[in-house]
């Protein structure tokens, strides 16, 4: 102010200065030279009253400017047209030198439309309006977080239109907060939902607090207060004294923790254990101190259950050690016998095992496998492929052992030793390696017999055309008889051989199906197994039939096995038998039986049963269902093959899940005792098997084929012959409509019997065949289709059997 003064005196001394000697050269002008001075002097004034307020103005912006620095919160004054009139150092911190407004600021960082954003233009518009306002926002960044600011403004008093704008970031604080608050809903939670029960009561027993658990337990509800309406000895099952405190659930007051039986107002009963401190803490109105109790609450209800349970558990344990079939033997770290079952008991009959040592208990020559074998298990816990050993005793079992470690926390204390009785299959691989051996044996005698068969058909067969020239009393005659006699001891021989390897062919003739199924019965249920029941109906009066009961046991064994495999879990077979007589025809697809009277054969299981879109093609030749390598397709071909060929037929019907039951119709056969009378002795009786017609006889045994040539041409016929199917087939080109009957071997080089007759009927279907061979006749039935019209006749034959049989074809 001071300098001001001085200023302006100085500038008017030298303004005025000139003055006088200016008056006294020009006095004519020297009033307005003094004007001109005045104004002067009067604008120096002007301006030194202007630099003082500047300078008084400038001091009060230092001191604003230094108040808004000394605070951490950034600040930024705008005028009443938004322009920055002014911002602390702060806010050039926070907003890296920004120089636009705060509020512009703010909503290009937040998203158009979200919530930071309608908060912050809510607050702009607060202000605007000359309130005031402060908010928190979210402020996403770019790399994915957010900064949460604190952002104020309020205007300033008597500056209208000047808003002074403040904003903090607030990131940590609101982390913390989330943090505290998080820990808080946690901890509340954890005491809400905790699977124990809490509660306070005062020393009226009225419920301060209750958490969820308890009061689900409970079956509390709070009222319109917050508050329950019961008190603590409400919900205590068993009345209380009346002296008991009202705070404590227990009988002796002085208890802190016991068993209590509570029920609620939903009268669930369950006992529980209860824990409870009393405190005497601060009263909320600060006057005095008051009792409260915190307390525990443990539903023992699971615990009871659990207890029950394991008694339960120990029962069961007990009934099943005690009655398990298999023997079970606890042993100690030494291998004494701790405990075992009946089972095992009964496995050492005259034998003393209590307190003895298992290993003593096994045969002298194998307790040196089985000690190996346990002392591996106690040691490594496990052991390899389970030991198979004899025990000694009366009946001295072979026991499979299947042992296990015993532990207690961690240390072996003995074994768990379980053992199975494997007697009964020792002895059934003892059989099944003689079995093997005797199919062995069986292959190779069935194609020794077919080779001899060969022979001693031509050795029988020349015996008979030289009995033709030499009769009885011949001196010859003798001597041929004695060769044919022992050819035919052979040929006996050749046919036991066949029966032995279960190749031999069996001819039809009457039979009672009770009989038959009652010698089968025995068998079935060996092959069925033991789980699966076999039940048998037979029908009273039961009418004969005329079937190859070789071949009938072969269908019946047939479906037994296919219904076994359909009833792995076990189940039941039934086998019924009766008397059926029909008057009109019955039709199964392309089956139609003919009304007549028939024997019924009915095969029901209770197995899985056929689905339904593949029960019609069951009977074709290599249809299966079963796994590769596990059947050939053929078993039920072959059934329908021998029901059909027999005259009968056989229907089934099946469910899914419930059962399959096949039901095979035999024609009856009236006069049964006169057949099987005429059918023994066919033989015996005199026939005349002459006759006529052109024959072609195909055998690649030349002896053979010369014998059956002259026997035929002996009886009449024209015989044309082939050594092999190849020659057959031209003279069959040649003279195809002339042969009235093929003979022909099945097993030949090259080309094979069937092979020959499956050509031959491509070009002519209805001619008649024989096969002759010295394998079954189920050998080359295989090879050919199921149903198909052939007959059969096994070598070696005689003359008079080979002339019957061509006698038999072309009648």
């Amino acid at each position: 102010m001071l300098r001001s003064i001085d200023l302006a005196w100085v500038v008017g001394m030298v303004l005025l200065v000139p003055g006088p000697a200016f008056a006294q050269s020009e006095a004519a002008a020297e009033p307005v030279l003094i004007g001109a001075a005045l104004i002067i002097l009067l604008l120096v004034v002007v301006l030194a009253a202007i630099l003082v307020q500047w300078r008084r103005a400038s001091a009060r912006q230092n001191l604003l400017m230094g108040s808004l620095n000394a605070t951490s919160r950034a600040r930024q004054l705008l005028d009443p047209n938004g322009r920055v009139v002014l911002a602390n150092d702060a806010f050039a911190r926070l907003f890296n030198n920004s120089v636009a407004a705060l509020p512009q600021l703010l909503l290009e960082r937040v998203a158009s439309g979200s919530d930071a954003a309608q908060i912050l233009q809510q607050l702009i518009r607060t202000v605007g309006e000359g309130g005031r306002g402060r908010t928190e926002i979210e402020v996403p960044l770019e790399d994915g977080q957010t900064d949460w600011f604190d952002v104020s403004g309020r205007n300033i008093a008597g500056f209208p239109g000047y808003v002074l704008w403040g904003a903090e970031k607030v990131t940590a604080q609101r982390q913390i907060e989330d943090f505290i608050r998080s820990d808080h809903e946690t901890f509340a939670d954890l005491i809400e939902h905790a699977p124990i029960g809490f509660y306070s009561v005062d020393e009226n027993g009225k419920f301060l607090f209750v958490n969820s658990t308890l009061a689900s337990w409970l079956g509390l509800l709070p009222d319109n207060e917050g508050g329950y309406r019961q008190s603590l000895h409400d919900l205590v099952a068993d009345p209380l004294p009346t002296d008991t405190p009202l705070y404590s659930p227990f009988r002796d007051a002085q208890a802190r923790s016991g068993e209590v039986a509570m029920r609620g107002p939903n009268q669930r009963v369950f006992q529980a254990f209860v824990r409870h401190d009393v405190a005497n803490v601060q009263s909320p109105n600060g006057k005095g101190m008051k009792l409260r109790t915190r307390s525990v609450v443990h539903d023992l209800s699971r615990e009871r259950e659990l207890e029950s349970a394991l008694q339960v558990s120990e029962q069961y344990f007990q009934r099943f050690f005690e009655e398990a079939p298999a023997s079970i033997v606890l042993l100690d770290g030494a291998g004494r016998i701790e405990q075992a079952n009946p089972a095992f008991q009964h496995l050492l009959v005259g034998a003393e095992w209590v307190q003895a040592k298992f290993i003593d208990l096994v045969q002298a020559e194998e307790r040196a496998a089985a000690e190996v074998h346990l002392g591996q298990v106690m040691a490594e816990g496990k052991s390899g492929a389970p030991l198979t050993v004899r025990l000694i005793g009366d009946k001295q079992r072979s026991v499979t052992i299947y042992a296990s470690r015993r532990e207690d926390r961690g240390r072996a204390i003995g074994l768990i030793v379980h053992l199975i009785d494997a007697t009964e299959q020792k002895r059934l691989e003892a059989q099944f390696a003689q079995s093997q051996k005797m199919q062995a044996v069986g292959l190779l005698a069935g194609g020794i017999a077919h080779d001899f068969n060969n022979l001693l058909t031509a050795m029988i067969g020349f015996c008979d055309l030289l009995l033709l020239r030499h009769k009885a009393g011949d001196q010859s005659f003798a001597d041929i008889m004695q060769i044919k006699q022992n050819a035919n001891r052979a040929a006996n021989l050749v046919r036991q051989l066949l029966a032995f390897s279960r190749q031999q062919t069996l001819q039809p003739r009457v039979l009672d199906i009770t009989d038959v199924l009652a010698e089968l019965s025995h068998l079935l249920r060996r092959l069925i197994g033991e789980n699966i029941e076999l039940m048998m109906e037979h029908g009273r009066d039961l009418k004969f039939v005329r079937v190859d009961a070789g071949q009938l046991e072969q269908v019946i064994i047939n479906l037994a096995v296919n219904a076994r495999d359909a009833m792995l879990e076990g189940g039941r077979l039934l086998i019924r038998t009766r008397n059926v007589t029909t008057t009109e025809p019955i039709s199964r697809g392309v089956e139609v039986m003919p009304p007549g009277a028939y024997v019924l054969i009915e095969i029901a299981d209770t197995g899985s049963g056929i689905p339904a879109d593949i029960l019609d093609r069951i009977f074709e030749p290599f249809f299966s269902t079963k796994a590769v390598g596990s059947g050939t397709g053929l078993g039920l071909s072959t059934v329908y093959g021998i029901v059909r060929q027999t005259g009968g037929f056989v229907f089934v019907d099946s469910t899914l899940g419930k059962g399959t039951n096949f039901r095979i119709y035999l024609p009856q056969h009236a006069a049964a005792g006169d057949a099987a009378t005429r059918a023994d002795s066919a033989d015996d009786q005199p026939r005349d098997l002459t006759g006529i017609g052109t024959v072609l006889l195909v055998e690649d045994e030349d002896a053979v084929r010369l014998f059956s040539a002259r026997a035929l041409r002996n009886k009449g016929y024209k015989v044309l012959e082939a050594r092999s199917g190849e020659a057959a087939l031209e003279l069959i080109n040649e003279q195809l409509n002339e042969i009235d009957l093929i003979i022909s071997d099945v097993v030949m080089p090259r080309m094979d019997g069937p092979t020959l007759i499956k050509e031959v009927r491509q070009r002519r279907a209805d001619v008649k065949v024989i096969f002759i061979s010295g394998y079954a006749e189920d050998d080359f039935r295989r090879k050919i289709d199921a149903g198909e019209e052939a007959h059969f006749l096994m070598k070696p034959f005689t003359l008079k059997q080979l002339a019957t049989k061509v006698k038999e074809v072309l009648d």
